[in-house]
């Protein structure tokens, strides 16, 4: 097939997929092969690809990979067929006709070099025409015609080698035949049931995965927490997996049986080789394709449940990253400690390092007043605005420390807010951090992080690995180079939404700009350094290895406020400068005057301003973007109040209403902090009203929400919440006294590290209001726990 075709059939292909038309995924494609990045050509590259968003992009990138990956193994597949003298003209279409991994190896699997199986032993036995001759003809004895086969010299003894010989061959066959091994495994994928049992001995060791020890559920429903579960408590060989042929294991087996037998033309018409030619159909089932299916849908499984954990992760780190900065403040970050002491960094508005200290107001110290009155100093000295308190361990009582110092110095426009630390030792220990802080102690350093990612959790998290950031769900048992290509596409998607002063970004978060390396952005700050800020865009030019082609990716989303040319602090991109100078021409009105008058830019119209080049779609862009030129999409600045007097999971009483700061989503529900060391879960079931299929429709990771307590188990630490203020908390239970139905209502096939048992994305959202909304549930907590791990 010429490349040309090839192009095009990938392109209508992935058309079809993302909702497009087959010239915008061809257009979108070749700015890609050239390089362009997805926010580039959402941005800028509107008319070229048809007004393509940065989703649909994402998607075809993709699905891009994918598909190529498939035409280079298919040519491979020919080449290897070819090369044995066994292609053939239908086999060539069939492989041509291939539209998966999937498919394409079970068309190759009879070709494909392997080690000498029983069944090639066989043939070089002489033994293929035995299997021929019973299979043509079930009317010949397999006694009688298998004595004339033995052969002592070609290692055939007896009758009986000489017939498991060519069952062999048969099984082989059979097992190879791509439209069998195609038909069963869909049958099998529809129907099988995945079904877990406990290891022997396993079971106090294994007591997170107790809801499992005896568990059967339908693999093509089964929630991806679920099975991420599963095959974790399998490698660690607490629980032993297999996959049923449907509801009633037996007959499903026969069923797939019998569909072997129809496939090869076999019947039990009461002759003489029937018995054996179908006890050859059994065990091609049994002990060759049931085993050969379960691994490979099993990896398929794992892999859909994968690729939902990840984009889980994904979609909660954007929220994450894009949420709402408090700005150019002066703040106090507090690293809370016990024995060691917590650590103080002060930063100034532009996030420099002002001052560092460490106090020891808790055991074994207590030096309470001391730590009160050095935080005071450094407030008044250094106009701090607000405390940032990490929320690790001792969080709550220095939460309290804070609150005395805002009420010593009765500022009432300091704020003490408590903020994720997730990650801040890792970035405390990284080669930037050392770069940025080289004689600064390690435990400084994340209070620094703490305080930094206050005014600006964007620029500040891009420092740390995403996977670090702790806002998924099982992401040590995904494929991590999946994970990681997929996390930086989101850090990325979120860095050129906002867009980057350049003069002041730090080079790990001037990398996730458009085009741009980790090398460049180093040049970038070593050219600022030595040369003093940019005045002009046009000046990234003079940077080192910064040449045309990375200059057209990143200009647009870097900003220079206060330069030499007013647009260079909006997302305009300097390629459209000329369109700007013709609505000035057009309007006669000086660009300074056109800037952030909306009212009159309003009456525009988009049509009179086009050329060849830039249409409709990117004037629209240009006169909203001169509105309001760099506008923040991100939030305005809140924080959370946490209650006065509930600082440890033994202050909850049920039926206290709080308000929390959301920070984690799962496929099940959200969890909340509400300032007790310990996250509480909103089930599903419990965010809404109304039905919620995605959790993420209502709530999102940095949210500030109000619940209402419906559990607490201080033993277990596990905390049940609810949205639905209405909401009556379950009765108490006497201690030790499980639940008497499973969370959320379900049947009782849930487990460690899910949603309620029988739930997932797609449950309706449970109990009425005003009735008993799901009580906390063992195994979700198990899960969180796991997930605050990284794990």
């Amino acid at each position: 097939m010429p490349d040309i075709k090839l192009a095009q059939q990938i392109a209508q292909t992935i058309a079809d997929e993302i909702g497009a038309q087959t010239a915008q995924a061809l257009a979108a494609i070749a700015l890609l092969d050239e390089g362009a990045s997805v926010p580039f050509i959402a941005r800028y590259r509107k008319e070229v690809t048809g007004g393509l968003d940065d989703t649909q992009l994402r998607n075809l990138e993709t699905r891009l990979t994918y598909l190529r990956e498939l035409e280079d193994r298919r040519a491979a597949v020919l080449s290897s067929i070819d090369e044995q003298g066994k292609l053939s003209d239908e086999l060539r279409n069939e492989i041509l006709g291939a539209d998966t991994k999937s498919r394409l190896e079970d068309l190759y699997l009879p070709y494909k070099p392997k080690r000498r199986t029983r069944a090639q032993i066989a043939r070089e036995a002489g033994l293929e025409p035995l299997a021929d001759g019973l299979l043509a003809d079930p009317g010949l004895d397999p006694q009688v015609f298998g004595a004339t086969f033995v052969d002592s010299d070609k290692g055939v003894a007896d009758v009986k080698a000489a017939l498991e010989g060519a069952r062999a061959i048969l099984m082989e066959r059979w097992g190879e035949d791509a439209a069998l091994v195609g038909e069963l495994r869909t049958w099998l994928g529809e129907n099988g049931v995945i079904r877990a049992r406990v290891a022997e001995g396993k079971e106090e060791q294994g007591a997170k995965y107790r809801d499992y020890f005896e568990h059967a559920e339908s693999l093509a429903k089964i929630p991806s927490h679920r099975l991420l579960a599963l095959f974790r408590a399998r490698r660690e060989e607490i629980l032993f997996l297999e996959l049923d042929p449907g509801s009633d294991a037996e007959a499903g087996n026969l069923y797939a049986e019998g569909r072997v037998a129809h496939n090869a033309g076999i019947r039990d018409a009461g002759r003489p080789g029937d018995r054996w030619l179908l006890d050859a159909c059994r065990l091609t089932w049994r002990a060759k394709l049931h085993m050969h299916l379960l691994l490979d849908l099993f990896n398929q499984a794992r892999e859909k449940a994968e690729a939902e954990a990840i984009s889980v992760f994904g979609d909660n780190l954007k929220d994450l990253l894009l949420s709402a900065p408090a700005g150019p403040k002066a703040v106090l970050g507090l690293d809370p400690g016990i024995r060691t002491g917590c650590k103080i960094a002060v930063v100034d508005a532009t996030g420099k390092l002002v001052a560092t200290d460490t106090i020891y107001p808790h055991e074994p110290r207590r030096q309470w007043d001391q730590s009160l009155h050095t935080i005071k100093q450094l407030c008044v000295q250094h106009n701090v605005e607000l405390i940032a308190i990490g929320n690790g361990t001792a969080s709550r009582e220095t939460d309290k420390l804070a609150g005395d110092v805002i009420k010593a110095l009765g500022d009432t426009k300091l704020q003490k807010i408590v903020v994720s630390e997730a990650g801040a030792s890792v970035y405390s220990a990284s080669e930037f951090a050392a770069k940025e802080f080289p004689n600064l102690d390690v435990s400084i350093r994340g209070a620094v992080s703490i305080a930094r990612r206050l005014q600006d959790p964007l620029a500040e998290l891009v420092k740390i690995e995403p996977k670090a950031i702790g806002v998924g769900q099982y992401q040590h048992d995904v494929d991590q180079y999946r994970l990681a290509r997929a996390l930086d596409a989101r850090v990325e998607d979120c860095v050129n939404a906002v867009g980057v002063h350049v003069n002041t970004a730090s080079a790990a978060l001037l990398s996730r700009v458009s085009g741009l390396s980790s090398a460049v952005a180093e040049n970038i700050v070593r050219h600022r350094d030595d040369n003093g800020p940019f005045k002009r865009r046009k000046d990234l030019l003079k940077v080192p290895r910064l040449g045309e082609k990375t200059f057209e990716q990143c200009a647009g989303f870097l900003r220079i406020a206060d330069g030499d040319q007013p647009l260079d602090a909006s997302s305009v991109h300097p390629e459209a400068y000329p369109v700007v100078e013709r609505i000035v021409a057009a309007t006669a009105r000086p660009i300074k005057a056109l800037i952030g008058d909306g009212s009159f830019l309003r009456g525009l119209k988009a049509e009179q301003f086009t050329d060849a080049t830039f249409g409709v779609p990117t004037v629209r862009d240009i006169l909203k973007e001169l509105e309001k030129p760099g506008r923040d999409p991100r939030p305005e600045f809140k924080a959370a109040r946490f209650a006065d007097g509930v600082e440890e999971l033994k202050d909850l009483k049920v039926g206290m209403i709080l308000e929390g700061v959301v920070s984690n989503v799962a496929a099940f529900g959200a969890f909340v902090d509400i300032g007790v060391h310990q996250d509480g879960l909103i089930h599903i079931s419990a965010l809404s009203d109304t039905y919620v299929k995605d959790p993420r429709d209502v709530v999102k990771a940095g949210d500030i929400v109000k619940v209402k307590v419906l559990e607490v188990d201080v033993a277990r630490k596990r905390i049940a919440l609810t949205r639905r203020l209405d909401d009556t908390p379950a009765p108490a239970k006497a201690p030790g006294e499980r639940d008497a139905r499973p969370a959320g209502g379900g049947r009782r096939d849930g487990g460690a590290g899910n949603g309620p048992r029988g739930s997932g994305r797609g449950t309706p959202s449970g109990p009425r209001p005003g009735s008993a909304a799901p009580p906390a549930n063992n195994a979700l907590a198990d899960a969180f726990a796991r997930a605050k791990r990284g794990g």
